[in-house]
């Protein structure tokens, strides 16, 4: 049977980082999951897409985080991928996991020194 998972991973854009650049970083965090034997989650992919939330409006934002969070009561652990840093989003879900007694937190890193290797900025460049 699969480990349920919770994907963490910064998602809004900021001055390091395009939008585009941090859902492609979400993606490989999935893809990593699933090669390890995972069934994960990624609620601010899901939940961002065209017509369903918008993250630049706070209180949809709010409604995204606390929706992806309710997994938890079902998922086995949350993982956070911390490669491109933390965002309020994950800071957030750290908090809630640390309250739930039990509950399992990982870290994991996908790229070992860069945040994007050159064969994801080429992808990212070529869109």
């Amino acid at each position: 049977m699969m480990r349920k998972v919770i994907i963490e991973s910064p998602f809004m854009r900021n001055k390091i980082r395009t939008q585009e650049q941090h859902e492609h970083y979400a993606r490989l965090a999935v893809r990593d999951a699933v090669l390890r034997g995972e069934a994960p989650i990624a609620s601010h992919l899901l939940l961002t897409q065209k017509g369903i939330l918008n993250d630049d409006v706070p209180e949809e934002r709010s409604l995204g985080i606390e929706a992806g969070l309710a997994w938890m009561d079902v998922a086995d652990a949350s993982i956070f991928y911390t490669d491109c840093g933390w965002s309020s989003g994950m800071m957030a879900a750290l908090k809630r996991c640390q309250a739930k007694e039990g509950y399992v937190v990982e870290f994991r890193s996908i790229f070992e020194s860069n945040c994007y290797s050159p064969w994801t900025l080429n992808y990212i460049n070529s869109k």
